[in-house]
């Protein structure tokens, strides 16, 4: 049983447990112990951050307790996800670290470890970190602590990271592009690579100030993304979240574009250019079923896994996909990143958009998809309401009612005390009275 690490990493609201100071330092004492017992050179890490206030007291803990227990630190500032990812690989660190709670407001933050190779930490490092928390191991001799160094261009070297990912004789000039930053850690990387890439450049909520991240801006309101677009005549809106590893999109109409869609649009590009290997796509127990169809139609297959990137991740590894990804903007092009990149796959679509001479409504119009909601129930405290006699009788009524025609999914979140059921059906009717009673019935057993 995990005590601290959930689908992402360390998450909670600043200065309660377990997202405080001394935590912090605890964590980086007990990290730097599990990473570097194997290690035969001087260990090294690297940590970024986005653009929470709460993130300089926590890289400031974390940082003590590395240097601490022997390890050298590289600290590389706001940052995406997914730039610490490839950083940690491109410089040669031992571990990587990621101070984000990515969608969630200013007022909580994260702590997500990468391996040397760019991947999150498997779950029995995870495990082997939080045991040792409890019985934290001596420290070195005074002269064997290590020490924390800045790195200076870490945002360029990501974006030609990224630009490299393009071939070399494709240009975006003439698409104008809204990128909605979410005040968060690619408020400057964002405008400025699409910028150099020849794109016309509408940057929105691109003004951090410790408190404003997320703050009705980003993937998780991508309804002002949608009229700016209109507003402004651009090509396409491309709206990220606080960490920036996932992308919502819209067309030149102010149409939304989700995960769903952009995994059928980027599958069936990159099928053309024969590159999509394994045969299939990953998705996870929310993708829609109009989009399982499609992929379908294409010859394609779709590989469901649990719901959070790592397991996307891994089934892909497993069946040997380089495209994978969530419905709510995790795309994972595992030819390019480890890890979700918003900012990767803003660009894989804007290529597919210029190589096909489309906008993004036309590549998207393919697909039908099922009428779908989630429902989201807040609970007082985190508990496993899978195992509730009530709950699990109202599913199986569920299921029955929705036959083949639908699916439901009930489960816990991997980061919040919240219940999330999807329901979805190809009648918006039965759809919703499903997902109505499924959602009374849990509220009647967990009410606030």
């Amino acid at each position: 049983m995990r005590k601290y690490f959930g689908t992402d990493g360390v998450r909670g609201t600043v200065n309660q447990d377990p997202m405080t100071a001394e935590f912090a330092l605890r964590l980086g004492r007990a990290a730097g112990h599990v990473l570097t017992q194997h290690l035969s050179h001087r260990p090294q890490i690297l940590i970024g951050k986005d653009t929470r206030l709460s993130g300089y007291m926590i890289e400031s803990a974390l940082c003590a307790g590395l240097t601490a227990q022997g390890m050298d630190v590289k600290l590389v500032g706001p940052i995406p996800t997914p730039a610490v990812a490839y950083l940690t690989r491109s410089l040669r660190a031992d571990a990587g670290v990621m101070l984000s709670a990515s969608h969630n407001p200013a007022g909580d933050n994260g702590i997500k470890f990468f391996g040397g190779d760019g991947f999150k930490l498997p779950d029995v490092v995870e495990l082997e970190i939080e045991a040792c928390l409890d019985d934290l191991p001596p420290l070195p001799a005074p002269l064997e602590i290590g020490k924390a160094e800045r790195v200076d261009d870490a945002r360029g070297r990501y974006i030609e990271f990224l630009k490299a990912s393009l071939p070399r004789d494709l240009r975006l000039d003439g698409l104008k592009v809204v990128i909605d930053c979410a005040n968060g850690a690619a408020y400057d990387v964002a405008p400025r690579m699409l910028k150099e890439l020849g794109c016309d450049v509408v940057a929105m909520f691109d003004t951090p100030d410790g408190y404003n991240i997320n703050q009705h801006c980003g993937s998780t309101y991508p309804e002002f993304m949608c009229q700016k677009v209109v507003e402004v005549g651009a090509d396409v809106g491309l709206a990220l979240d606080g960490d920036a590893d996932r992308l919502i999109a819209c067309d030149g109409q102010g149409e939304l574009v989700d995960g769903d869609r952009v995994i059928a649009i980027l599958a069936e590009h990159t099928q053309q250019q024969g590159l999509l290997s394994g045969g299939a796509v990953v998705t996870t127990l929310m993708s829609n079923m109009g989009l399982e169809r499609y992929l379908n139609g294409l010859g394609l297959q779709m590989h469901r896994a649990a719901v959070g990137d790592r397991y996307v991740l891994e089934m892909m590894r497993e069946e040997s996909c380089n495209l994978g990804g969530e419905q709510s903007g995790h795309v994972i092009l595992l030819d390019s990143n480890t890890t979700g990149d918003g900012l990767m796959t803003a660009l894989q679509l804007l290529c597919a958009m210029k190589s096909q001479g489309l906008g993004l409504d036309a590549m998207a119009s393919g697909m039908s998809l099922f009428p779908q909601k989630l429902w989201n129930i807040v609970l007082t405290q985190r508990i496993d309401v899978m195992e509730n006699p009530v709950i699990k009788k109202a599913i199986r009524i569920a299921e029955e009612r929705l036959g083949r025609i639908g699916r439901v999914n009930v489960r816990m979140s991997g980061t919040e005390p919240k219940v999330r059921v999807m329901v979805e059906a190809e009648e918006q009717d039965l759809m919703l009275s499903v997902g109505d009673r499924l959602a009374e019935v849990i509220q009647g057993e967990y009410s606030l």
